[in-house]
């Protein structure tokens, strides 16, 4: 099983108001087949703070209905699991993020695959190079 992050579905359905250029155009290709895998049944973690962000960009850039019906179609899928965290999660997210200078979310995600033994994630975030985390597109 992979954790899956936000930037994944947020690249993976928006539709872009500007031309992409070929950096992101390659990371949009990647997490609309990393999103196909999913739809298709792989099985993939998340928490509920990933997919606050996932909500909160798509109500901005598209609108409230395509992020209620999208986030409405994620939480009803067996294959994502959705972890809860409480507020000693986080607050153990904000030191550790303190600590190794990623964001607090970024943290989030790492401290939840060290506690589940999961090696590998699906996100074009870049902070994960400098923890000890495979990405995988």
């Amino acid at each position: 099983m992979r954790f899956i992050d936000a930037n994944v579905f947020i690249y993976a359905v928006l539709k872009p108001k500007r031309e992409l250029n070929e950096k992101e155009q390659k990371i949009k290709n990647a997490s609309k087949e990393i999103f196909k895998r999913v739809n298709e049944g792989e099985e993939v973690i998340t928490t509920v703070v990933h997919l606050s962000e996932v909500a909160n960009v798509l109500e901005d850039a598209a609108n409230l209905s395509f992020a209620i019906s999208f986030l409405k179609d994620i939480l009803l899928k067996r294959n994502v699991i959705v972890e809860e965290v409480s507020d000693k999660d986080y607050m153990e997210s904000v030191l550790f993020a303190d600590d190794k200078r990623v964001s607090i979310n970024d943290a989030l995600a790492y401290l939840l695959m060290e506690r589940k033994g999961i090696e590998e994630i699906y996100t074009s975030d870049k902070h994960f190079e400098n923890l000890n985390v495979r990405m995988v597109n």
